[in-house]
């Protein structure tokens, strides 16, 4: 048995087909003719725009609008002048356009690479396709094709790229399987819009997998069945018809509220990171947005975007959502998120430095630029600004203050804004836990944000191996502290919701319910999933498990019991 990342859930049983990558060595050289190797770049660009499109097309037709965008996104990475204009100046100093073209792409792939934050590292998956797409049209390599693979083939490569996908008849391909990539890389976005099981980050999988050997993909457990016996097809063959049962029986929870067995409604929100997203929440039948990452739209560029440029991203996502709340969180950025042109300095423990809200505090106009922007927006729909990593009142009531600032000048200006407009916390680190009594006197909602709340509750960086076992929702100190952050919310009377991984964990789900959590914001395809496993539990059934559980001492010894009931 092979293991790796689950990151598109079903089971696919099928026999390999090995995709190798073509090779795109190059001996760079000294070009004389530099208006000829522009010309030469200009229209290998202009073809890979091309070649793109007709992919764009195909996806579209085979998954839809959204999936389609991300190849589309491609285009316009290749497109903008900041890219080609560094490219162009390479070239224009002799070099050859593969050159050009490879440096310039690896210096995007290293920057957002370094951030160690899993939608950024996408974007450097993004430029690596774009890179490998540009320079196969330079060398006049044939980009490798998987239209022809027959019915029941399991794809194993190193990476699932966009451009690759465009090729997938859906109904030929039973499972994916890839050296690379994560839960939330384009890999995996476009394996669960293709409804294919996949099994992503399989070290060394081309080369310990044969084509025509039989296999079992299981993208729930993100493991790999080899020479599976025929006891083993058995058995996976009736997994796999349990698992489309549920899935159909899914739908039976669109279009409806989001109520638990009792009948006590709760708010089920998406979290997104561009105003596109949007469209995904609506699609998925999200209630809202109960996360708007702002920071990416901070990154891409090579300076700030100004006030109406923002402006325009939070006003768009909010008639997307059509009146349905949009909660935006201030610029994140610092930890494991840089942006080169904002000049930042190297730390010794970024992860406790100068970050999130304590940078914005310090930059008072950039600040103040996304908080008028926000406010402009709240024209147009229910949106709520909400501050991360907040460690003491002092940072709420300084946020508060500019964005009384703000208002003035919009008031001066006689610029419309929603004058009641709604500011939270991001309660996402321990001291924002035990204050959390203090803060909720001042704050008008909460959200947990468990990621970062686990993390700097328990001393433990989740991308550590030798620590990762201390990195659990649901240590007993973890759950203490959501327990009384949701207790201290509720007894000032405001909102508190989830927009951390946990909020979507079925197991978690009845404590959350227990404990009192009214806002669950998840991603897109989480929704109708977690809308069912609310509607399991009675605030009684609940309240019973949630007593056991807080009764306990060890993760070990909750999560087990946990098992067993959910």
């Amino acid at each position: 048995m092979l293991k790796g990342i689950g990151a598109s859930d079903g089971i696919g049983i099928g026999r390999v087909m090995l995709i190798v990558e073509q090779s795109l060595k190059y001996t760079p050289t000294t070009v004389t003719d530099v208006d000829a190797e522009l010309k030469r770049y200009r229209e290998a660009v202009d073809r890979f725009c091309e070649n793109t499109m007709q992919q764009a097309e195909s996806i579209r037709k085979s998954t839809g609008d959204k999936e389609a965008e991300i190849l589309e996104g491609h285009i316009a990475i290749i497109r903008d002048p900041f890219m080609g204009g560094e490219i162009e100046k390479l070239i224009q100093a002799q070099q050859c356009a593969e050159a050009a073209v490879e440096q310039i792409c690896q210096m995007f792939i290293d920057m957002f690479s370094a951030t160690g934050d899993d939608l950024t590292m996408q974007r450097a998956a993004d430029v690596r396709d774009i890179k490998d797409g540009v320079l196969s049209i330079l060398l006049g390599v044939q980009e490798v094709k998987i239209s022809d693979a027959p019915a029941g083939t399991v794809l194993v490569c190193k990476e699932l790229t966009p451009s690759m996908t465009a090729g997938i008849r859906k109904e030929n391909i039973v499972g994916i399987i890839t050296e690379t990539g994560s839960q939330t890389s384009h890999s995996a976005i476009l394996a669960r819009a293709l409804e294919i099981p996949a099994v992503l980050s399989v070290s060394g999988a081309v080369t310990q997998l044969s084509s025509g050997e039989q296999v079992i993909v299981d993208g729930k457990a993100g493991s790999v069945i080899t020479a599976p016996s025929p006891e083993e097809v058995e058995t996976y063959t009736s997994k796999r018809e349990a698992f489309l049962r549920e899935r159909r029986e899914l739908e039976n929870y669109r279009g409806k509220k989001t109520l638990n067995a009792d009948g006590t409604e709760f708010e089920l929100f998406c979290n997104i990171g561009t105003p596109k997203d949007a469209n995904k929440a609506v699609e998925a039948d999200g209630e809202g947005v109960g996360l708007f990452r702002t920071e990416f739209l901070f990154m891409d560029r090579d300076r700030l975007p100004t006030e109406d440029e923002q402006f325009e991203s939070y006003k768009q996502a909010s008639l997307i959502l059509k009146g349905k709340p949009l909660i935006i969180r201030t610029l994140d950025i610092g930890g494991d998120k840089d942006i080169p042109y904002l000049g930042l300095a190297k730390e010794e423990n970024p992860f406790m430095g100068f970050r999130a809200i304590r940078y914005c505090l310090k930059n008072r106009d950039m600040f103040k630029s996304q908080i008028k922007a926000i406010l402009r927006a709240s024209a147009f729909g229910d949106i709520r600004i909400m501050f991360p990593l907040i460690t003491a009142v002092e940072e709420l009531r300084a946020g508060k203050a500019l964005v009384e600032e703000a208002k003035a000048d919009l008031k001066a200006s006689d610029i419309a804004f929603d004058e009641n407009i709604r500011v939270g916390v991001m309660t996402e680190t321990a001291a924002s836990g035990v204050i959390a009594d203090l803060l909720a006197k001042e704050a008008d909602f909460f959200s947990i944000g468990t990621n970062d709340l686990t993390g700097y509750t328990m001393a433990a960086d989740r991308g550590n191996g030798d620590v990762s076992y201390l990195y659990s929702p649901f240590q007993p100190s973890v759950l203490r502290m959501i327990r009384s952050i949701i207790t201290c919310g509720r007894a000032e009377g405001i909102p508190v919701g989830m927009c951390g991984e946990a909020a979507a964990n079925p197991m978690m789900i009845p404590l959350l319910i227990s404990f009192g959590l009214t806002e669950f914001s998840v991603s897109a395809p989480s929704v109708l999933k977690v809308r069912k496993n609310i509607a399991k539990w009675t605030k009684a059934e609940a309240d019973a498990i949630a007593e056991k559980v807080m009764s306990m001492t060890t993760e070990a010894e909750i999560t087990d019991y946990l098992r067993s009931v959910v």
